[in-house]
């Protein structure tokens, strides 16, 4: 039967007991790791979330009837116990903090009892996710996950004193707001007092913190909760948190100056790691050509090499067509590998056709100069020769090549430049490559649509000598945006926002709004840009994306309390549900059941 605390005080945590605790009586609580029964004498290993401490129970020590309770205790039994801090009588454990310390016990209280775990409570845990996420609670009391979970809570203290010290204003923003489908699908909450209206949870802050900007606040952050109604990914969550910032009266230069100076403040109090300032920084047409990524993987090199002139008179239909329609030829080199067999290579293909290929060309240099290749009989040996030394191949390398549309070749040779660089371990660990990607395109055509859509969003500033293209040639417009990657994930981005009200009309013209449809989706802005408006420019960072890098975790769930998993649904509450029909009455809503057969057919 579970005990109450009675007034007992815990005095430290288990971690916290060092050997200058020796000779003190303290008391102790936490869960059980394990117990051991020698005969006669009882380890207990009691764990918190700050660590383990062994415990030892003796008859001599605690008495008859403490003993006959600890010889009841289990693994995640809950328990009060208290003793005297000894050194450790057997061998130090060189594994724990408190490895040359014991807590000889004198009483215990069992505040809880626990029925048998799904899986054990221990870190590097083999048990398959969806076993731990279904029993979160469970595998939140894993050391390893408990550690990230805090080093998230460092990194959010710290954040807030340092935006506090830059003289940033912490604001929070409404997170039931008006629905602006210009972007990712919202999240709806219908209205019960305004039938068949719907809020939207936010996508951002963005609307809002301008607003502030508007109201002269002048440097706002916000820690924010933010939900888009996406497909999953590793690095993706339907609600997540924004480390989230406007600044008012600047320009690019000084958004990135305070925030070079805040990842290098987290990561020097959090990874022990001093970051060199300032960071790189590339242009995003530099980053799709050199890297065919826009955050590029910055630890090593084999770079994309553009032999388009270089082939564009060669015999080699794919080459030919590729260029004749208007798009590139591209190649990697990869070092050394002109041996890589057959059964590899088309391997390859393959992962490169998933990035949207046609198919992937290459050309292996033998060791004695002679060329294997999948297109050298439209070739001659002149032209094979032209073609490895404009890619910086030799003896021993193999050469591989894309030829589309520039946006399929980027992403083919991107997706497979990071692919190969995993199989040939060429990517150095415990490296940590910063840089910022500027001058990305303002706008980007969607077929789907038939029209331009913002590369970021409506309000971003266009570069200052492109604002003519906006007539002419929207497309080769470049924003003052920037984005902070790390180790070719993006952890952050933001813009230059438009401050100018001709030239936010121009740039809702250009997207495609009528004054009628700018108006009702963004007129509260629009209104206020009437009456003074700051310059101001801001950024946003993932900042579960940020600690998963801290920790060298593989996915975000790893760095969230509760997520969700790849359909958006919480395997532990079991959430999304239905609800009664009590509440869709109320609300004014029905839900609509499945098509029948011939509906689906038709």
């Amino acid at each position: 039967m579970a005990e109450s605390m009675k007034g007992l005080k815990r005095s430290y945590r288990c971690a916290e007991v060092s050997e200058a605790h020796i000779g003190q009586t303290i008391t102790v609580m936490g869960w059980v790791q394990k117990s051991r029964n020698k005969g006669g004498i009882i380890f207990v290993d009691l764990r918190d979330r700050s660590g383990i401490l062994q415990l030892i129970f003796e008859e001599n020590d605690c008495g008859a009837v403490y003993f006959a309770k600890a010889e009841k205790l289990r693994s995640e039994f809950v328990v009060a116990v208290t003793g005297t801090v000894e050194k450790r009588s057997g061998a130090a454990n060189t594994q724990l903090k408190t490895g040359t310390i014991e807590v000889r016990a004198e009483s215990l209280r069992i505040l809880s009892e626990s029925e048998t775990p799904p899986f054990p409570i221990e870190a590097g845990s083999k048990t398959r996710e969806e076993l731990r996420l279904k029993y979160r609670y469970l595998d939140l009391r894993r050391p390893d996950l408990q550690e990230n979970i805090m080093t998230r809570s460092k990194v959010a203290i710290l954040t807030r004193r340092f935006l506090a010290e830059e003289g940033f204003l912490e604001i929070e923003t409404p997170t039931l707001i008006k629905s602006t489908p210009e972007g990712a699908r919202d999240y709806l909450v219908p209205s019960r007092v305004h039938p068949g209206s719907f809020y939207a949870l936010p996508q951002s802050p963005q609307l809002f913190k301008q607003l502030l900007m508007c109201s002269g606040y002048d440097r706002y952050f916000q820690l924010a909760r933010c939900y888009r109604d996406e497909d999953l990914r590793a690095d993706r969550q339907p609600e997540f948190t924004q480390i989230d910032m406007e600044l008012s009266f600047v320009e690019e230069e000084d958004v990135m100056d305070v925030n070079e100076r805040l990842v290098q403040t987290l990561f020097r109090e959090i990874c022990g790691v001093e970051i060199s300032l300032p960071l790189p920084r590339l242009t995003w047409k530099e980053a799709m050509d050199r890297f065919g990524s826009d955050k590029p993987d910055m630890r090593f090199g084999m770079e994309l090499k553009d032999v388009s002139k270089v082939v564009k008179d060669c015999g080699f239909a794919v080459f030919k067509g590729a260029l004749e329609a208007g798009g590139s030829v591209r190649g990697l080199c990869v070092e050394g590998q002109a041996g890589m067999p057959r059964k590899k290579i088309d391997a390859l293909v393959a992962f490169a056709k998933d990035y949207g290929a046609k198919g992937l060309a290459y050309l292996a240099i033998q060791e004695d100069g002679s060329y294997k290749s999948s297109f050298a009989k439209f070739m001659t040996e002149e032209e094979l020769a032209g073609l490895a030394e404009a890619m910086g191949g030799k003896a021993g390398d193999l050469l591989l090549f894309a030829a589309d549309k520039d946006e399929v070749v980027y992403n083919v040779l991107g997706a497979l430049r990071l692919e190969v660089a995993r199989q040939l371990d060429l990517i150095p660990a415990g490296q940590w490559k910063f840089l910022w990607v500027t001058e990305f395109p303002l706008l980007e055509y969607s077929e789907e649509e038939g029209r331009y859509v913002a590369k970021h969003h409506p309000f971003t500033m266009p570069m200052d000598e492109d604002l003519p293209l906006l007539d002419t040639d929207p497309g080769a417009v470049r924003a003052k945006a920037y984005d902070i990657v790390l180790n070719g994930t993006e952890l952050g981005g933001g813009s230059v926002r438009i401050h100018q009200a001709d030239i936010q009309s121009k740039m809702l013209e250009v997207l495609g709004f009528t004054p009628e449809r700018a108006s009702e989706q963004f007129g509260f802005l629009l209104e206020a840009f009437k009456y003074g408006v700051p310059p101001h420019a801001g950024l946003a960072y993932g900042l579960d994306r940020v600690v998963m890098w801290m920790v060298g975790a593989d996915s975000i769930r790893d760095v969230i309390a509760f997520p969700k998993v790849k359909d958006a649904s919480c395997l532990m509450c079991e959430a999304p549900t239905p609800v009664e029909d009590a509440q869709l009455k109320e609300l004014g809503i029905a839900v609509a059941g499945e098509p029948a057969e011939e509906e689906k057919e038709s």
